[in-house]
């Protein structure tokens, strides 16, 4: 064994955290904004009207809608302030914890730059309406691939410092950093395939149920392995560090991590309950989810009891104070998670605040907390002195804690209330009691004090940076120079193969291999195969019992071997998502649908499709009716008894827009067919001139609505130019356009587009333009025949429509497809059934 003196990189740290509390205080700021706006209309834009005493024109400003504000506000805080938080106590504690500098200064500089580059393109571009629609998945596809590139130049940096590391055995800290990077890239890339139409716009490769599946194993795991496994990682290093204690339980950390990486993959269907997801999808889901109840605790209280013998810092040590109330809100959200995911659970739950609530009791609590609690047991040390103020730390976790409980309890109330409000019927049990609209102001105290609480979380936060800022001032940067024992290399000599093949590994994959036939086997050999993995199970506990010392010398040997380890926990993370994938990539197609088959876009449709998520209206509204009754009562048609969305009414829909939570009703049936005598007006549940007010001034629908207006919908053009890339990229993906010339898309576009704006400006009460007084008809059929207000018509008056598909006979089972198992007509009483309770 020899020694050497290494100099740590802590510049980097110090850029990564700065910049997280930067970009923070800039997400906090706009989620500020935009829960304000859900109170207060004028807060789209107006209010910079009258801040600037008239001398800004506020009213119609596109880029300070909820629909475009709302994405930069949830990828500024995930992305900007966790991720930079994230990196930088990775690229502390890793160097620490392999007693290494940082492999690559280079790398480490092209980390930190990049990622505040794609940051800044983030709050150019979702502003300004570039968006794929996706939640936590809006950046346009030039972001993506440098999201992917710089996440490749993090990777690289981090294994090339393991590899050259001075100690032999990965601690748990590290485990977590490498379910984080390999987890990450796994979901990131597939979830964000796409095929570019232009510079700006791209077209996911998946559509309907496919793209809604893919976005929520993406959208659930963003969670799971962005914002859980490498704070949990940060937990296991910094936390012992504060409170001058070892890790509670090293076997609990093993059962921790394993359990964790394998059993979160599975849960993402939860966010698709009761909605037209094949029920097994459901049901695995859910079951996934509640199994997550015994990892995510183990972790708390692995974490709480860390703090045995050190509670009395609770008083005085502002750092344990943050962490330990950032565990203990970890615990809460993870307990709630799993409520949630009961089906029963959620149908109350989905689509209302309560789920903004448990999402804010984990970001704000969790990690909001956690970051803070590392911000001031860094800064003293990043600049070689002591905190500035211990008091004014003090009070931001006060100011804070209160912060969060505001928020959390309004939510919770705000979300149980309008669920119980929306499913509430008259006497009679035959009409809904309460309009959508009332729901919303009877939540509107509730939406002030999430305000006023997310106002005060944001005010610590000021705070917290005041504070490390002088405590930067009050010292100097500092790079910690140590010295460390090198030991002789004794680890990297693993071979994968030999990590693979043994007893641990095929119990759990004989295991896996049962379970998923116990799902997609007929009737009877299903219970079969889940009678063999309850043997399994007790077979492997027997000969886990047998030879303890066995299994611990191959998880120790592992641990010195960070390769194979990498390989595992991968293994762990693509099975669960593959399995539940994989099936609905082959089977839901539109040659299987029995039933509704979606109704191709027009042109001018798609274009308007394409403004319609430009503006982010799927952040208020849902285009999917749940297989629940007063979701049926409330947005289907009173002429059909089963009108819950169908499959194969949204199998065409790149990107698909059943949304997750409903600010505004759901518009799965606003569309309706063709008026007698057109090829091309439609008009579904409100006629055009309707539309044309509303998207003009929504209070003229509804004194109360909080929806802004859209005046730039009116004088700016439709992109007819860009209409024949979009349908060749369609054509690619599989929607089945036919082939059509430029000259026909175009044609076909200005058509409809006419025939719509004749509907407006011709006949009985034709609609007027403000800013073209005086025009005649012919003139302003002219000129909107090409704005922006008449492709969103067509859009709106069209969602939902489908045709009839009939088949002879009942379906044959399909592989891959365990719902095909049970005979249509069963299926279907069992959902209007459902429907009917």
């Amino acid at each position: 064994m020899s020694t050497t003196t290494i100099t740590y990189d802590d510049k980097t740290v110090r850029q990564f955290m700065i910049a997280s509390i930067f970009w923070g205080i800039i997400g906090m700021l706009v989620g500020v904004i935009c829960a304000t706006q859900l109170s207060w209309w004028q807060m789209n834009g107006q209010f910079l009207e009258k801040i600037s005493f008239g001398l800004f024109k506020g009213d119609g400003v596109q880029w300070l809608t909820f629909g475009r504000l709302r994405p930069l506000h949830t990828n500024a805080v995930i992305f900007a302030f966790v991720g930079n938080m994230m990196f930088a106590g990775v690229y502390y504690s890793t160097q620490r914890l392999c007693k290494c500098r940082t492999a690559s200064d280079l790398l480490s500089k092209i980390h930190f730059w990049g990622w505040q580059a794609i940051i800044v393109s983030a709050a150019i571009t979702l502003p300004a309406g570039l968006t794929r629609s996706k939640e936590y998945a809006e950046l346009i596809w030039p972001i993506n691939i440098a999201v992917a590139l710089i996440w490749v130049v993090f990777a690289v940096n981090f294994f090339w410092t393991l590899a050259k590391r001075n100690e032999p055995s990965l601690y748990v800290a590290l485990w977590f950093y490498i379910a984080t990077i390999i987890t990450v890239a796994m979901l990131y890339i597939v979830n964000h395939l796409s095929i570019p139409t232009s510079l700006t716009h791209s077209y996911p490769i998946f559509g309907g149920l496919q793209d809604a599946l893919v976005q929520w194993w993406y959208g659930h795991n963003a969670v799971a392995f962005f914002l859980t496994t490498p704070i949990l990682g940060i937990m296991y290093y910094f936390l012992p560090k504060a409170a001058n204690r070892p890790v509670y339980s090293y076997r609990l950390s093993i059962i921790h991590f394993w359990s964790l990486v394998f059993i979160y993959i599975w849960a993402g269907p939860h966010h698709l309950l009761n909605t037209s997801l094949p029920r097994w999808l459901q049901m695995l889901g859910m079951l996934f989810s509640l199994m997550l109840w015994a990892p995510s605790w183990g972790g708390m209280l692995n974490g709480l009891l860390t703090l045995r013998g050190a509670w009395a810092k609770l008083r005085t040590d502002p750092v344990i104070k943050f962490f330990a109330a950032g565990v203990t809100f970890y615990g809460m959200a993870t307990f709630e998670g799993p409520l949630l995911s009961i089906r029963a659970v959620n149908q109350l739950s989905h689509y209302t605040d309560w789920t903004i609530g448990h999402v804010h009791s984990g970001a704000l609590g969790w990690n909001g907390f956690m970051a803070a609690g590392l911000f001031y047991w860094l800064a003293p040390r990043m600049w070689k002195t002591k905190l500035w103020s211990t008091a004014l730390a003090n009070m931001h976790f006060w100011i804070g804690l209160v912060g969060i409980l505001l928020y959390v309890a309004s939510m919770w109330t705000a979300g149980v209330l309008q669920g119980l409000m929306l499913g509430e019927t008259n006497a009679d049990g035959t009409t809904l009691k309460y309009e959508f609209v009332e729901t919303l102001k009877a939540i509107q105290i509730e939406y002030i004090f999430r305000s006023f609480g997310g106002t005060l979380f944001l005010l610590g936060f000021f705070l917290c940076a005041f504070n490390i800022w002088k405590t930067a001032r009050s010292g100097s940067p500092h790079n910690d120079t140590v010295e460390v024992n090198v030991p002789e290399k004794v680890r990297d000599e693993m071979p994968v193969r030999r990590a693979l093949v043994n007893d641990p590994v095929a119990y759990l994959l004989l295991g896996i291999l049962l379970l998923c036939l116990w799902f997609f086997l007929p009737p009877h050999a299903d219970k079969a195969a889940l009678a063999a993995a309850v043997l399994l199970t007790i077979k492997a506990i027997h000969a886990f019992r047998r030879d303890v010392s066995k299994w611990n010398d191959w998880h120790e040997r592992l641990l010195h071997n960070y390769l194979p380890f990498t390989v595992l926990v991968a293994l762990a993370a693509v099975i669960g998502g593959a399995v539940q994938i994989v099936p609905s990539l082959i089977v839901n197609r539109d040659e299987n649908v029995e039933g509704r088959l979606q109704e191709l876009y027009t042109p001018l449709e798609l274009a308007g499709r394409d403004i319609y998520v430009a503006e982010g209206c799927y952040n208020c509204h849902s285009q999917m009716i749940r297989t629940l009754m007063p979701d049926v009562m409330r947005y289907g048609r009173p002429e059909h008894n089963d009108d819950f969305s169908h499959l194969g009414e949204s199998i065409y829909d790149h990107p698909f827009q059943w949304g997750s939570k409903r600010t505004g009703p759901d518009l799965a049936r606003e569309g309706g067919p063709l008026i007698e005598g057109s090829n091309h007006v439609r008009s579904g549940k409100r006629d055009n001139k309707w539309h044309w007010f509303h998207f003009r001034n929504p209070r003229w629908a509804n004194d109360d609505s909080n929806m802004p207006a859209y005046p730039w919908l009116f004088e700016e053009k439709t992109d007819y130019k860009a209409l024949p890339n979009k349908i060749a990229v369609q054509r690619k993906i599989g929607v089945p356009y036919k082939a059509m010339t430029r000259d026909e898309i175009r044609q076909g576009a200005v058509d409809q587009a006419t025939a719509i704006a004749k509907s407006l400006f011709e006949g009985p009460a034709p609609v007027t333009y403000d800013g073209m007084e005086g025009a005649s008809s012919a003139e302003l059929v002219n000129a909107f025949s090409e704005r922006k207000i008449i492709a969103l018509i067509a859009y709106i008056q069209k969602v939902g429509a489908y045709s009839e598909q009939t088949k002879d006979g009942l379906p044959e089972a399909t592989p891959l497809d365990p719902d095909s198992y049970r005979e249509l007509p069963v299926k279907n009483t069992e959902l209007r059934s459902t429907t009917q309770r």
